[in-house]
């Protein structure tokens, strides 16, 4: 979730998000690579630096899943 926090003011590069987190940048690109896999998440190279976004057609799917979530929910409980 820091992760995405972070990403939701623009495209950063791994190196920054390293700085703004408590981690290893082996477990950054552990988690990245969770992120990029579920497309959650954009990755571009340039050159040695892998650079990241947030993939907004992907949130907005997951957004609108939970709301059916949370509907689907109080239908069963009301």
């Amino acid at each position: 979730m820091k992760i995405l926090k972070l990403l939701s003011s623009g495209e950063l590069c791994a190196c920054k998000i390293l700085e703004d987190l408590s981690i290893t940048q082996p477990t950054l690109s552990h988690h990245m690579k969770i992120l990029s896999d579920c497309n959650l998440v954009k990755s571009r190279k340039d050159g040695k630096w892998s650079h990241y976004s947030l993939n907004y057609s992907e949130l907005k799917e997951v957004k609108y899943f939970i709301s059916e979530l949370k509907k689907n929910k109080k239908k069963l409980f009301l």
